[in-house]
């Protein structure tokens, strides 16, 4: 199996990768942030939550759900900042995990990444980071 990468281009494509994988895990793991509300544990990320208030009208108070998922719609996610913060943070899982992928390749087919392409690879991953 030929391959267009120095062994730090190895450890670096493997790095890639781990790295690609956590970021993508953490988000889409609701424990962003952690506390307690109406004497419950609650946590949410950018687009999931876990135990969170809802107004039950019918008897005019506030309940816990104490289940995890996903906001609804796009919309209701609580603040313009979270969504944005959502698809940045979903664009940048994605290209780092396209660059990874990608490296990963150049480990199995030889002259896939050139001096050009990493240094393009790695200029993504900066901006993926």
């Amino acid at each position: 199996m030929a391959s267009s990468l120095t062994y730090a281009g190895v450890i670096w494509a493997f790095l890639s990768f781990l790295c690609a994988a956590a970021s993508c895990v953490g988000f889409f793991m609701p424990c962003w942030l952690l506390g307690s509300q109406l004497e419950k544990s609650v946590s949410f990320g950018t687009f999931r939550r876990c135990s969170y208030p809802v107004r039950d009208e019918s008897r005019q108070t506030t309940v816990m759900v104490e289940q995890c998922g996903r906001y609804a719609s796009f919309q209701a996610i609580p603040s313009a900042e979270w969504r944005i913060c959502t698809v940045v943070t979903g664009l940048g899982c994605g290209l780092l995990l396209l660059v990874a992928l990608t490296a990963l390749m150049g480990c199995c087919v030889s002259e896939l990444i050139s001096r050009t392409v990493g240094r393009v690879a790695g200029g993504i991953q900066f901006l993926g980071g």
